[in-house]
């Protein structure tokens, strides 16, 4: 369903993106969050800032920042162990031993066992920009 409201296709955009862009950019990140109060938005604006952030080289620190976030969905129902290993896993990208795929991959089997449409929609996670 699409609808032609601009600021609902924004925050659509945006919902979908945060994450990818956060694990480019913090300062682009916040742009769009600043951006996005303003009363009058442009879908073309928004994905103008998306694409910035794209463009940016893979920054280890911000997809630490990016996946320490999603973190926060899971930290509530996930088990120690689960923590524990997701962590490890936050240190070994960091240390250059796993990719980012590795971080995706561990979220994807998170999301089969506490589910979270939100996140199972988040471009980071499913690949790719929308």
């Amino acid at each position: 369903m699409t609808t032609s409201n601009p600021r609902r296709q924004c925050e659509r955009l945006w919902a979908a993106n945060k994450y990818l862009v956060l694990s480019h950019s913090n300062k682009i990140y916040l742009e769009i969050r600043t951006y996005l109060k303003q009363d009058e938005v442009r879908l073309d604006q928004v994905q103008a800032y998306i694409d910035q952030a794209l463009d940016l080289p893979e920054n280890p620190g911000q997809v630490v920042n990016a996946f320490q976030h999603i973190w926060g969905y899971f930290k509530k129902e996930a088990t120690t162990s689960e923590k524990e290993m997701f962590m490890a896993q936050l240190d070994s990208y960091a240390a250059g031993r796993i990719s980012q795929l590795h971080l995706v991959t561990s979220v994807r089997e998170l999301l089969t066992k506490y589910p979270n449409r939100y996140l199972e929609e988040s471009t980071l996670i499913n690949g790719g920009s929308k």
